[in-house]
């Protein structure tokens, strides 16, 4: 049997596990990209901004399940630099 578009996809969501891996720079290490889009945010009237940390998101689709160890090692090791960033790892 072959299910409707709509629900095929629902489906493939269900047995699919994601997770989303944020990854910032560390508190103490300056962000120069931040500064600038802060910058950039009060030249075009956005006053009340006064910080901007930048950062990266990563949505990784997996073809089984993952234990978060597996995933915070991926993450330590491909997707951020440990010396001066961090991450987090969230179910999608």
């Amino acid at each position: 049997m072959t299910l409707p578009a709509g629900l095929a996809r629902l489906a493939y969501a269900a047995v699919v596990p994601k997770v989303v891996i944020d990854v910032m720079l560390k508190p103490e290490i300056h962000d120069p990209q931040g500064d600038a889009i802060a910058g950039a945010c009060r030249r075009l009237g956005f006053g009340q901004v006064a910080k901007v940390r930048q950062g990266k998101r990563f949505e990784v689709e997996l073809t089984e399940p993952a234990s978060m160890e597996q995933m915070a090692e991926l993450a330590a090791e491909l997707l951020a630099n440990p010396v001066i960033e961090e991450f987090s790892i969230e179910p999608l």
